[in-house]
């Protein structure tokens, strides 16, 4: 049986979710405390938290009878990683336009 798997940016095209990872960027929080400052359920923020840790964003930890979540930073780095490939690529085809120009203009 396959199962999906989210990448850290389709996880973060919804708002609400983007929300609760920029909640969880300042510290770690449980699920009652990113429901108290999100016009959802707590249910809604755990099935949220639930994507974001099938993409590799967040991960929890039991603190008593809570579970405490927290940004992932290995699964935040390869979003970053993605992101500057993206980026890099960017840029190169940049300075070749730029490159083709002025060759073009000499």
């Amino acid at each position: 049986m396959t199962t999906y798997q989210q990448d850290g940016l389709s996880a973060l095209a919804d708002p609400t979710r983007r929300a609760i990872f920029e909640q969880l960027a300042d510290h770690p929080q449980s699920v009652g405390e990113l429901a108290a400052g999100l016009p959802v359920s707590r249910p809604a923020v755990s099935q949220h938290l639930k994507v974001l840790k099938g993409a590799g964003l967040a991960a929890a930890s039991r603190a008593g009878n809570r579970r405490i979540y927290r940004l992932d930073p290995v699964g935040v780095a390869a979003m970053r990683d993605q992101l500057d490939q993206y980026w890099n690529r960017a840029l190169s085809a940049y300075k070749a336009a730029v490159e083709q120009d002025e060759e073009e203009d000499s």
